[in-house]
C-alpha cells in the first residue's frame, strides 16, 4: 500500500511536424500517492493537457510517447500495446475532460452510457451495473439520480453533464483519476459545489486526481502539492501552500501576481510579458529567460530541477529570496 498511485520518470511526448520536432512533454516526472490530489499547473501551450493525455495513451499522430515509464500502482502501463491500454483506461486510470461532451454519447441514455463502461471491465449482471451507475449518480451530488439515469446529455446542464462525467470516471474506482479543467466552463458556484464534492470522492474512495488547471485559486483550495509547467517542463514543484506563498521560480511568481487579490484596491496587476514560446523554436537554454527579468547570460544553459527547501524544487539559475511584507 506504499506504492505510489501514479509515478511518471522521464516523459516525453514529441509531435513530428513539417515545422520540426515539438517536445510538448520534456522529461516530466511525477510522483502522486495514494489518496492524494495534485495539480499540474501553467499557461495554455505549456504542456499540461499532453501530459494527461499521454498518461492514458491517447495521443494522436503526429505526436508519440516516445520516453520514459509510467507506473499506475506499480505497474508498468507505458509501451502497452492498443488493446491492453483500453482495459486500463477506466479500470486503472480514467480521465475527465474540459468538455463533457468528450465523455458522453449525446444519441445515448444516460444508464445506457454507465452500464457500458461497467461491462467494458468486468462481468456484472444488468440490474446490478445500474444499481451502480445510480448510486455513482448520488455520490457526486445529481438530485433527482433516478430520473437522470433516463434523460440524454442535452437535456442536462452544462454541471449536471460534467457531474455525469466525473461519475463515469469513478465508476470502476481507478487508482488515478486525470481532470483536465473541468470546471472551467462552469459558473463559480457550481465549480465551488464540485470542487468540493471531488474532494470528498478522493478522499471515500482512494483516488488520486491530477488536477490539471491554470486558474491558482482552484489550485489553492483543492490540492495538496503542485507541480508547475512551462514550454513542456516542470519548473517548479512543492506542497501547495509553499509554491503559492514562497515561489522560487520567476514563471511561478509571475502566474502569481496576473491574479487580482479581493480587497487588493491598490495592487497593479503584473502581466508576464511576451507570449509562450512555439515549441518549433524554443530558446537555448532556459526556455522562460526571454520573459524574466532575472536573465542573466548563465539562463543559456539548461538548469536542472533542484530541491532548495524540504519538498520545494525549482528549474532555475536564479531562484527567488522570499518576498519581504510591506
Amino acid at each position: 500500500m506504499n506504492t505510489p498511485a501514479l509515478e511518471v520518470q522521464n516523459l516525453e511526448t514529441h509531435f513530428f511536424t513539417k515545422a520540426g520536432v515539438l517536445r510538448a512533454v520534456d522529461k516530466v516526472s511525477l510522483t502522486v500517492p495514494r489518496g492524494a490530489i495534485m495539480g499540474l499547473v501553467g499557461e495554455s501551450g505549456s504542456g499540461k493537457s499532453v501530459t494527461g493525455f499521454s498518461l492514458l495513451g491517447l495521443v494522436d499522430p503526429p505526436g508519440r510517447v516516445v520516453g520514459g515509464t509510467i507506473r499506475i500502482a506499480g505497474e508498468e502501463v507505458q509501451g502497452l500495446e492498443a488493446r491492453a491500454m483500453r482495459s486500463v483506461r477506466g479500470r486503472k486510470i480514467a480521465m475527465i475532460f474540459q468538455d463533457p461532451m468528450m465523455t458522453l454519447n449525446p444519441v445515448l441514455r444516460v444508464d445506457t452510457q454507465m452500464t457500458e463502461a461497467i461491462h467494458a471491465h468486468e462481468r456484472t449482471s444488468r440490474r446490478a451495473a445500474r444499481a451502480r451507475a445510480l448510486d455513482a449518480l448520488e455520490k457526486v451530488g445529481i438530485p433527482a439520480a433516478k430520473e437522470r439515469l433516463k434523460a440524454y446529455p442535452h437535456q442536462l446542464s452544462g454541471g449536471m453533464r460534467q457531474r455525469v462525467a466525473i461519475a463515469i470516471a469513478l465508476l470502476n474506482r481507478p487508482d488515478v483519476i486525470i481532470a483536465d479543467e473541468p470546471t472551467t466552463a462552469l459558473d463559480v458556484t457550481i465549480q465551488a459545489q464540485i470542487l468540493n464534492e471531488v474532494r470528498g470522492l478522493a478522499r471515500d474512495f482512494g483516488t488520486s486526481l491530477v488536477w490539471i488547471t491554470h486558474d491558482m485559486s482552484v489550485v489553492a483550495g483543492l490540492v495538496e502539492t503542485m507541480s508547475v509547467m512551462y514550454a513542456g517542463r516542470i519548473v517548479e514543484t512543492g506542497p501547495v501552500d509553499d509554491v503559492l506563498d514562497r515561489p522560487l521560480h520567476p514563471y511561478t511568481r509571475g502566474l502569481l501576481d496576473s491574479v487580482p487579490e479581493i480587497g487588493e484596491t491598490r495592487r497593479r496587476l503584473s502581466p508576464i510579458p511576451g507570449m509562450t514560446p512555439s515549441l518549433a523554436n524554443l530558446p537555448s537554454g532556459c526556455a522562460f529567460a526571454p520573459r524574466c527579468g532575472h536573465a542573466t547570460p548563465i539562463c543559456g544553459a539548461v538548469p536542472d530541477l533542484v530541491a532548495y527547501r524540504a519538498g520545494q524544487s525549482a528549474r532555475c539559475h536564479h531562484v527567488l529570496a522570499p518576498r519581504v511584507a510591506a
